[in-house]
């Protein structure tokens, strides 16, 4: 979980910017209003209506790229999921360092239900990404092309569904960390309505869980000896164990509880956990996910676009249903 409030500011800020379950998960409880009456003299409160921006001026577009095409583009992959987003490439501007753009989007919502608001971001001179906030983003009309590619060719994790790669759904978890675990329901209906594609579990140990590499390095000997079925059910009984990591003995217990729970021998696992070839396979599972810019857990990529894996389902599978359209596949 590292510096997860900043990182899903961004990421949602391209994905689900204002959206209503996210507005409400980051608003304090308050006591209700109470109940008033309608006065029958008191006229109604309008509808609300969608926004209506102001036509942009020409003299605001003076960087030569990216093209409004290519932000429309852009923006089209990221939100077009949404059917109420609507959006306006308001400017896109040179700034003092050569290469790199100022670009502005009105954001808003077609029902009048949310504000509207203002969206900034720097093109960066390779034109494969932004900078919005603190964070680098995949760009482009094909912003998440390059990540597929690098997650098809480097992901080796256990995986449930199809063994084919034309629907990648990849998530990167610690077994030591809360919200993961809270995110296992999510991945196990991903699995369930999503047959035909790849669910693929990647190990992110985090350096400040102390039980967390010598858990994956356990979860790698488990998918060795025993496949991804073992490997599934070790995770689930870890997750729901996961409090027993607090400590040294409790993590032993644990992890050699969700081994048998697996059909495998504890003494055989942990053997195999010490050896290089489990830290190397781990190890290898981190550079994957900080090549790929995480640095949260649980993340998801969807054929390479990233979100968090603990969104709200019905936006998860929203996003899993667009991504395959986008890229041309069967989703389920």
């Amino acid at each position: 979980m590292i510096r997860p409030s900043a990182r899903i500011f961004i990421v949602m800020a391209l994905v689900v910017l204002s959206g209503p379950v996210f507005q409400a998960a980051a608003q304090q409880d308050v006591p209700a209003a109470p109940a008033q009456e309608p006065s029958a003299s008191a006229p109604s409160a309008p509808a609300p209506a969608a926004p209506v921006f102001p036509k942009p001026d020409p003299a605001n577009f003076t960087a030569s790229s990216p093209s409004k095409e290519t932000v429309t583009a852009f923006l089209q992959a990221a939100w077009g999921y949404d059917d109420s987003r609507m959006w306006q490439v308001q400017a896109i501007q040179k700034t003092p360092v050569d290469g790199i753009s100022k670009v502005l989007i009105l954001v808003g919502d077609k029902t009048g239900k949310q504000k509207a608001g203002v969206l900034q971001f720097f093109a960066l001179p390779d034109g494969k990404h932004i900078i919005a906030g603190d964070e680098i983003v995949p760009f482009g009309e094909h912003p998440y092309a390059d990540y597929r590619d690098m997650v098809r060719q480097r992901a080796d994790g256990p995986y449930r569904g199809s063994a084919m790669k034309d629907l990648e759904i990849i998530e990167f978890a610690d077994f030591q960390c809360p919200h993961c675990k809270d995110a296992q329901p999510n991945m196990d209906k991903l699995a369930v309505d999503f047959p035909k594609a790849r669910v693929v579990f990647q190990n992110y140990p985090l350096p400040q869980h102390p039980a967390a590499a010598g858990a994956a390095a356990y979860g790698v000997c488990v998918a060795k000896q025993g496949g991804s079925d073992a490997f599934f059910t070790f995770a689930s009984a870890v997750f729901e164990g996961q409090d027993g990591l607090a400590s040294a003995d409790g993590a032993a217990l644990t992890l050699n509880s969700a081994v048998t729970k697996a059909g495998l021998d504890p003494a055989k696992i942990a053997a195999c956990s010490k050896t290089p070839e489990a830290t190397t396979q781990v190890d290898a599972s981190v550079k994957l996910a900080q090549d790929l810019n995480i640095n949260q857990t649980p993340t998801l990529l969807i054929n390479g676009r990233q979100i968090p894996a603990n969104a709200p389902y019905d936006t998860i599978k929203q996003i899993v249903q667009f991504q395959a359209k986008l890229d041309g596949v069967a989703a389920q």
